[in-house]
C-alpha cells in the first residue's frame, strides 16, 4: 500500500474511516444550511450568524477538560457511539422546526449550544480514540488521513448542501431537508463502532475516577513548553483566523451578492486545498515547531491577502491557498501534541487543545461578526489572519526567550560552551516525557 494510505492497512481504522467520512459529508452540509437559516430568519445579521457560531463552540471551551477526563477513564468505543447520539438529536429537532416552517432564531441558538455540548464530550475521545486504532508508527499518517476524510467532507458537503437548498426553493424548509440528512449521517459512525474488534486495553490507562485529574493534565502541558507553544499558536489562529463559515458567507451575500449555490462552492475549493495539505501531512514522519509557526504565518498572509479579492471569481481562484496553509498548520499541530503524549493523559491533553483551538471560536465569531458587520467583510477576513499573525510571532517570541534563557542556563551549568541549538528546530517526539 502506498506511504501516503499506509493507515487504511488497518482494519478497525479503516471502517472507523470509512464511517466518518460520511458523517463528515453530512456535518458540513448542515454548517451550510444552518448558517444560510440564520441568514434567513435574521435578514442577513453577521452578529447572529456569529452568535450562532459562539454558542456552537461555547462547550468546547467550558468542558472540555471534564470530557478529556472521561475520555481517558472510560472505553473510548462506547463513549464515542453516545456522542453520535447527542449530536444526531439536535441535528433531528432543528431540521423539523425548520422543515415545517417553525424555525426562530432563538430555536437555532438553543439546539447549536446543545450540538456543540455533545460535540465537547465528542472531540476529545475522537482525537484520542485514533492511538487504538493503528500502530505507533502509524499514528502520524492516520493523522493527516483524518484531515483528509474531513476536507472530502467539506469538498462534497457544502456543494450538495447548497445545490439541495437551491433545488428545495432556497428557504428556510429547504435548509431544514438539509440538516435532517445530517441527523441521518451519524449512523453509519455508530454502526461502524460497533463493528470494530480486538481493541487494545492500554494497562497504564486510569479508569478510576479520583480529584485532581483534570489538573493532572494541565500540569503536564504546562511542563512542557513546545506544547505550550502550540496551543498559543493555535488559539490565536483558531480564534480569529479559522472563521471560514462566518467569513465566507458574508464574503458571498455583502461583497459579491451571490447565492447559495455559490456559498457552498466556497467551502468545497477552499476543502481542495486543505486535501493537499493533509495528503502531505499523511506522508510525514515526524513533525518540529518550525513547521507550525511558519504554517500559521503563512495562513494568515494568505487571509489578508483573499480579503482583497476583488470578483467571486478571484476570490475562489484563491480559496484553495488558505485550505493547504490551514491544514498544514491544524494537522502538524495535531500531530506534535499526539505523538508526545503518554496514553494515559492523552485524552485530557488533547481535550485541552481542543478547548484552545476550538473553544476561541465563541470569543473570536461574535467578534468577527460584528467587525464584518459594522466596517464590511472584507475586514473580518483580513483581520482574522492580521491577528494570526501577531499572536503567532508574539507566541514565538515568548517560548523563543524562555527556552533559550534554559538551555543557556543548563549549558552553563554543565560548563559546555557549545552553540546553543534552535528550540524551533527540535523535533517535539525527541522531547523529555516529565
Amino acid at each position: 500500500m502506498s506511504p501516503t494510505f499506509r493507515a487504511l492497512a488497518h482494519r478497525n481504522y479503516r471502517l472507523y474511516w470509512s464511517g466518518g467520512f460520511v458523517s463528515n459529508i453530512g456535518t458540513w452540509m448542515q454548517r451550510v444550511a444552518q448558517d444560510w437559516l440564520v441568514l434567513l430568519l435574521t435578514n442577513n445579521s453577521g452578529t447572529a450568524l456569529g452568535i450562532t457560531t459562539g454558542l456552537q463552540f461555547l462547550p468546547i471551551l467550558l468542558l472540555s477538560p471534564w470530557a478529556g477526563a472521561v475520555a481517558d477513564r472510560l472505553p473510548k468505543q462506547r463513549l464515542l457511539q453516545v456522542a453520535q447520539l447527542m449530536m444526531a438529536a439536535p441535528a433531528l429537532a432543528l431540521g423539523l422546526l425548520a422543515v415545517t416552517g417553525l424555525a426562530q432564531p432563538w430555536h437555532v441558538y438553543v439546539i447549536a449550544l446543545l450540538f456543540g455540548i455533545g460535540t465537547a464530550f465528542e472531540a476529545p475521545v475522537r482525537q484520542s480514540f485514533v492511538s487504538e486504532l493503528v500502530s505507533a508508527d502509524d499514528l502520524p499518517n492516520a493523522v493527516g488521513l483524518n484531515s483528509v476524510s474531513f476536507n472530502l467532507g467539506r469538498i462534497v458537503g457544502p456543494a450538495v448542501a447548497g445545490l439541495t437548498i437551491a433545488l428545495f426553493g432556497s428557504g428556510v424548509e429547504a435548509t431544514g431537508v438539509v440538516i435532517l440528512i445530517n441527523a441521518l449521517s451519524y449512523g453509519p459512525v455508530f454502526f461502524a463502532l460497533g463493528r470494530l474488534r480486538d481493541l487494545p486495553h492500554d494497562p497504564d490507562a486510569d479508569r478510576s475516577r479520583r480529584p485532581g485529574m483534570v489538573l493532572d493534565g494541565m500540569r503536564y502541558v504546562r511542563s512542557r513548553p513546545d506544547l505550550l507553544l502550540v496551543l498559543a499558536v493555535m488559539g490565536f489562529v483558531g480564534t480569529f483566523g479559522l472563521n471560514f463559515q462566518l467569513t465566507s458567507a458574508l464574503m458571498a451575500t455583502e461583497v459579491y451578492a451571490q447565492g447559495a449555490g455559490e456559498y457552498g462552492i466556497l467551502g468545497s475549493t477552499m476543502a481542495l486545498g486543505s486535501i493537499v495539505g493533509s495528503l502531505l501531512a499523511a506522508r510525514r514522519t515526524s513533525t518540529r515547531l518550525r513547521l507550525v509557526v511558519g504554517a500559521a504565518l503563512a495562513f494568515g498572509v494568505a487571509e489578508i491577502v483573499i480579503a482583497t479579492m476583488p470578483t467571486y471569481l478571484t476570490f475562489v481562484a484563491l480559496t484553495p491557498l488558505i485550505g493547504i496553509t490551514a491544514m498544514t498548520t491544524i494537522t502538524a499541530a495535531n500531530t506534535t501534541m499526539q505523538l508526545t503524549v503518554p496514553a494515559e493523559l492523552r485524552g485530557r491533553v488533547m481535550a485541552l487543545y481542543l478547548m484552545v483551538f476550538m473553544g476561541g471560536t465563541p470569543l473570536g465569531s461574535p467578534i468577527v461578526g460584528w467587525v464584518g458587520e459594522t466596517f464590511g467583510a472584507r475586514w473580518s477576513l483580513a483581520g482574522g489572519g492580521v491577528m494570526s499573525i501577531l499572536g503567532t510571532l508574539g507566541s514565538v517570541a515568548v517560548f523563543w526567550h524562555l527556552s533559550r534563557r534554559r538551555e543557556r542556563r543548563t549549558a552553563d551549568a554543565a560548563g559546555d560552551n557549545q552553540r546553543v541549538p534552535d528550540p524551533l528546530e527540535a523535533d517535539p517526539a525527541t522531547q523529555p516525557v516529565p
